[in-house]
């Protein structure tokens, strides 16, 4: 918590302005996008109130609601919708249809491989030619870590949760090419971590 009360997340904090860059330019043609586990809401709440085209819509787990409706509650702007519980193993997704745009940062390394798996069966089943997905977060390339510093995250990321780890891009794009998704970019972000953006 910060002294607004809040729910905050100095990771967030740190990269919401370089994700905010490349977004910028990638969502430009976009009306609409859905955020996959939206967290406190700092990068939901940041790019709607910088990217005033988009219609942002926020969404988590219906543990981690509490900690997302907060933040959204406060934003003042028109072009944020309410907070969506979704979990992306609960399939179909409780949306009428998957807009031609999706975000989500620090999430594939935090919930289970299985999990990943749904989310791009979902996207490969439900989305459109056209659709962008953009994923910001740490990937092993070649089967190994970009640094020492992920190295010890990832035996944090265990130390909390078995099902937790960095995942090799390789095997997260054989995913997203299974669900006829093309890698248009992999963008080097601070910290060693990474922003990736396949179109289906």
């Amino acid at each position: 918590m910060k002294m607004d009360g809040l729910p905050f997340s100095q990771a967030c904090e740190n990269n919401k302005a370089p994700i905010l860059d490349v977004l910028t330019r990638v969502f430009a043609g976009s009306t609409e996008v859905l955020e996959i586990a939206s967290g406190t809401a700092q990068h939901a709440t940041w790019f709607a109130q910088h990217l005033t085209h988009l219609r942002w819509q926020p969404t988590d787990m219906s543990a981690q609601m509490a900690t997302l409706e907060p933040r959204c509650g406060a934003y003042r702007g028109a072009n944020l919708a309410s907070p969506l519980c979704l979990d992306v193993s609960a399939r179909p997704w409780p949306v009428a249809t998957v807009p031609q745009a999706l975000f989500t940062a620090n999430s594939l390394h935090i919930m289970p491989w299985e999990s990943v798996c749904e989310l791009f069966a979902e996207l490969g089943e439900r989305a459109s030619a056209g659709t962008l997905l953009a994923v910001y977060g740490p990937f092993n390339y070649g089967g190994e870590y970009s640094s020492a510093s992920n190295a010890r995250f990832d035996e944090w990321l265990a130390s909390q949760a078995s099902y937790s780890a960095i995942r090799d891009f390789e095997r997260v794009n054989e995913l997203a090419e299974t669900a006829g998704f093309k890698l248009q970019e992999d963008n080097a972000m601070p910290a060693n971590n990474r922003l990736l953006v396949w179109r289906k």
